[in-house]
């Protein structure tokens, strides 16, 4: 099967598409075939070689941590998933045409998108649920300020904070500023031009921002939640996979309540431009990489 690997750390050249086996499930596990991937921020970090003290040392990797597809094998005793069913989850590797995930930490996939589509959950989804109701703990009428809304995170947290009965301002360049008014946020603002406002109770952060700027987040009485830049007085966290929360997001993508659209499908071969792009800030929403 073809992989997307790097053998050493360094920029989006070390990206390479090997001919590898095809892993066989063990104990517990299925053999997914993969619809799609996606990609993640973080990937940049890791294939930099900057996230080793997270991610370790071990070279060659398989990139790729969001997986959609279908499940052609189950290792002993597995139950519960058989051959032929539509899954998604987070897995380690999932930037191949075929890879192995314990059943128990899979959902599946929902049946109203393409399976393709339900690549753009797993990370982004999960991070987003995981500020907006364990961390933050948004509740109706709050007014939520989502900084850096047009990522892949911002995607969902802009739905999942409005499913929660907030009034969100958002945060995004003009790029992305009308993906996010199309999420439901009942305000925009460009952060490059417009002051952010003050009259805020919760504030969910998403990018990173300068030190002086951070300070200037934290308010008396708002709740401040981060995936990006640490904010003094505030949460934050790193996203812990739960295929519970996962069939949630499906259940809740199935009722039409969330939309999970990719804003670019592209063959493997893509990955380094992508990697390219994203570090100089012209990527949006979630990009979905299809191993054909």
């Amino acid at each position: 099967m073809r992989a997307a690997r790097i053998h050493a750390f360094g920029g989006p050249s070390v990206i390479r598409h090997d001919r590898i086996p095809v892993p066989r499930p063990g104990a517990g596990e299925v053999l997914i075939e993969v619809a799609a991937t996606s990609f993640n921020p973080a990937e940049i970090g890791l294939r930099s070689g900057l996230l080793t003290d997270v991610f370790g040392t071990s070279l060659p990797r398989t990139l790729g941590w969001d997986v959609s597809g279908t499940v052609v094998e189950t290792g002993a005793g597995v139950t519960g998933l058989t051959p032929g069913d539509r899954v998604f989850g987070q897995v380690d590797g999932a930037a191949a045409e075929y890879v192995t995930a314990p059943a128990n930490m899979l959902a599946r996939a929902p049946q109203s998108i393409p399976l393709a589509h339900a690549a753009t959950i797993p990370v982004a989804g999960l991070t987003a649920w995981q500020a907006v109701h364990e961390h933050a703990r948004i509740t109706r009428g709050q007014r939520v300020l989502i900084n850096g809304a047009g990522g892949g995170v911002g995607m969902f947290a802009v739905q999942l904070a409005r499913l929660a009965g907030a009034v969100v301002t958002a945060t995004a360049s003009p790029r992305s500023a009308a993906a996010v008014r199309g999420y439901g946020a009942d305000e925009v603002i460009d952060y490059t031009a417009t002051p952010l406002p003050d009259d805020l109770d919760v504030l969910l952060n998403l990018a990173a921002v300068p030190a002086r700027d951070a300070e200037a987040l934290a308010r008396p009485g708002r709740t401040v939640v981060t995936i990006a830049t640490p904010i003094e007085g505030g949460t934050h966290f790193v996203t812990r996979n739960d295929p519970g929360q996962l069939t949630r997001l499906a259940a809740l993508v199935d009722r039409g309540d969330l939309v999970a659209v990719p804003s670019e499908c592209h063959p493997p071969a893509a990955l380094a431009e992508i990697h390219r792009r994203a570090e100089s800030g012209r990527t949006r929403g979630k990009i979905v990489i299809t191993p054909v």
